[in-house]
């Protein structure tokens, strides 16, 4: 960070600041101290714009720090990082430096831009309602959009004097879709009939029919057609004329091209989810809330217009195929990385990583801060798009750097998609277990009340790790990291070399295969799409590599002996990250050409079934079968032995030879 100036202030001597640990984490930036940079000291801040990059220790005030910076014609980077609330607001501020260090060193890791999707509304708006409530709101929208509304006939509504829109009865059943791409299926459909008076009148009923729209605003009071929520979707219960008037405005905007992330990417090469019309593995599809992601011929296709961004998908998937991009995996791990070792490096111990998220956990935490008694010293806040993100590759690098506990911040009532953030923590935690250390130190804290987390988070041992932490870099894939990870920590904690047991589904194992059964097909080997098993192409060869096994199942699926077995566990021991040869035979060879096309045992095994066959009753077709399929050929054609030959046919015989015999015989008897 050359050239670059890094701002701490007291906030009017409201919090106190250590300047010489500080000074340690920011990586050779120029530290300046203050206690009014906001308004009496702003000169400070203006006297180094255009120097190099500038880091403001506040966020409440970066409206004006970037207005004043804009006007000055700033460009060299200008990022604010929260230490009042995260650290100085709190009892334990006296001791707080090492975190404050380890914020501000963390925040100047860069994030890249995350990819955007295109969504775009004509305005056709479809409006779910009931009653005279639905009618208002679809006529207050249709000022703006193109709204039909479909009402339920459960009750009676008073037409309006103009027919400004069209009213229908029906009742949605079902709808797909996203904003810009709806499809409402609708039952019991029905014209009003002109005549209508008090109330409206109905035509003859349609049985069903399809809507299509780009957006659709319920009133109905009916379960929703999307529980878990839609771009697009707008719900209001009818009863509630603060909230009818809430999705009114919003609704009322909803025309245009839009942007959302693209929470996710996808790898389809890497995919476990299937191979030649058998399936593996299901972990995103058995846990996408929103019903984003769906099977594929070979792996499972991503919508990114329905996806919500919980990010489950990527925190399960073995391979690494999906991958969170809000922000990837990579940059949040270094991110970790930075805060845990520049925690360490500027004197903190026994760091505690709460992840959390902006819309539950950021408010939670300042709320904790201005009402109560602030976060811990040694509790480093670590804000993600969304906690249900966080892949074991988080847990194992965290734990590897130093970090005493790992915990995630929840709703007090369960979100949708959290299955695979507490999977990954159980395997987390198992995985402790088995290399010796405390258990429970991965774990999720899930409140609504800001005095109930600080009461937890002072409640928890302050125990550091009796080792050194890694320092390794989050290179590769997740998987990589987390094995790179599991395998630091393991080395550090000097714990025996074992097998560790883990969950099913945990995405780590072995496949253990009975091998008096298996015929060396290599069935397997055509399947598994990450190359634990593998044929040799020199010889009758299967091998596996346990560390590339992602436990998805398409090897038990395809084998035809059904020799295979999976067993969910960590070998962190050198033999699991080597190959091993699982069976060997020695090579058939062509009797004719002295071509290897098989096995001997499985030559063997044919001749034995075959013997007691008629077909092969003659020594020269039995020949045949220690022939290559060329030379099979070959043989039958200019051999004699005829495959398709069979035994010798009794001659034809007519009615006449049948009477001549049965008279002869008859003559004979009588002799």
């Amino acid at each position: 960070m050359a050239n670059a100036t890094t701002f701490i202030c007291t906030c009017e001597d409201s919090m106190p600041l250590d300047g010489r640990t500080i000074a340690r984490g920011c990586r050779g930036s120029a530290v300046k101290e203050a206690e009014h940079l906001c308004r009496t000291q702003l000169d400070r801040f203006l006297a180094v714009l255009g120097t190099g990059e500038v880091t403001v220790a506040c966020t409440q005030e970066a409206p004006l720090f970037t207005q004043e910076a804009e006007a000055a014609g700033h460009t060299q980077g200008l990022r604010f990082v929260n230490i009042r609330e995260q650290a100085g607001w709190s009892d334990e501020a006296a001791k707080s430096g090492p975190k404050m260090a380890a914020l501000l060193a963390a925040a100047a890791e860069p994030m890249p831009e995350v990819p955007l999707v295109p969504m775009e509304s004509a305005g056709v708006a479809l409006v779910l309602g009931r009653d005279e409530i639905a009618l208002a709101a679809a006529a207050q929208l249709a000022a703006t959009l193109d709204v039909t509304l479909l009402l339920t006939g459960a009750e009676p509504v008073q037409p309006a004097r103009e027919a400004a829109f069209p009213v229908l009865r029906g009742r949605a059943s079902g709808a797909t879709g996203w904003l810009g791409g709806f499809e409402v299926a609708v039952e019991g459909v029905a014209m009003p009939k002109a005549s209508s008076r008090a109330a409206y009148e109905w035509g003859p009923l349609r049985p069903r029919s399809t809507s299509r729209c780009d957006l659709v605003v319920d009133f109905s009071g009916a379960p929703a057609l999307f529980p878990t929520g839609r771009d697009g979707y707008l719900r209001a219960d009818p009863a509630d004329a603060a909230a009818v008037a809430r999705v009114v405005a919003e609704a009322a905007g909803l025309i245009g091209t839009y942007e959302k992330p693209r929470f996710v990417s996808i790898a389809p090469d890497i995919c476990a989810h299937a191979r030649n019309k058998r399936t593996g593995c299901t972990r995103c599809l058995d846990l996408c809330p929103t019903g984003a992601i769906t099977p594929g011929r070979d792996s499972v296709l991503v919508s990114a217009e329905i996806c919500a961004g919980c990010g489950a998908c990527a925190a399960v998937c073995p391979t690494g195929a999906i991958t969170y991009a809000l922000p990837p995996a990579a940059p949040l791990a270094q991110r970790l990385r930075t805060l845990l070792l520049t925690y360490r490096e500027a004197g903190g111990a026994a760091p505690v990583v709460l992840l959390h998220d902006a819309q539950h956990g950021t408010p939670l935490i300042e709320a904790l801060a201005r009402q109560g008694q602030g976060l811990p010293a040694n509790v480093l806040p670590v804000q993600m798009n969304a906690v249900t993100a966080a892949d074991l590759s988080l847990f194992a690098g965290g734990f590897a750097w130093g970090a005493t506990r790992m915990l995630a911040l929840l709703p007090g009532r369960r979100p949708h998609g959290t299955e695979g953030l507490f999977r990954n923590i159980d395997t987390a935690n198992a995985i402790l277990a088995g290399l010796g250390l405390a258990e429970d130190r991965a774990a999720a804290i899930e409140t609504d009340d800001p005095f109930t987390l600080g009461d937890a988070l002072r409640a928890m041992p302050r125990t550091p790790w009796r080792f050194a932490p890694a320092s390794f870099l989050p290179m590769g894939a997740p998987r990589e990291v987390t094995l790179t990870g599991w395998r630091a920590l393991r080395e550090a904690s000097a714990a025996p070399l074992a097998a560790i047991p883990l969950p099913a589904l945990a995405g780590f194992g072995g496949a253990e295969v009975a091998t008096d059964g298996c015929t060396l097909c290599l069935a397997c080997t055509m399947v598994c799409p990450t190359g634990a098993f593998a044929a040799n192409p020199e010889t009758p060869e299967l091998s596996f590599l346990e560390d590339a096994c992602v436990q998805c199942g398409l090897c038990v699926a395809t084998c035809p002996e059904k020799v295979i077995s999976l067993a969910p566990r960590l070998d962190l021991r050198p033999e699991a990250a080597q190959r091993r040869v699982v069976k060997a035979e020695a090579p058939a060879t062509c009797t004719r050409c002295q071509k290897a096309f098989g096995t001997r045992a499985s030559i063997d095994r044919v001749r034995a079934k075959l013997s007691a066959h008629w077909m092969f009753a003659d020594p020269a077709r039995m020949a045949v079968l220690e022939m290559c399929e060329d030379c099979r050929a070959i043989e039958a054609t200019l051999g004699g032995v005829d495959p398709y030959a069979g035994p010798a046919r009794p001659p034809t015989k007519t009615t006449e030879d049948w009477l001549r015999e049965a008279a002869r015989d008859k003559a004979r008897d009588k002799e």
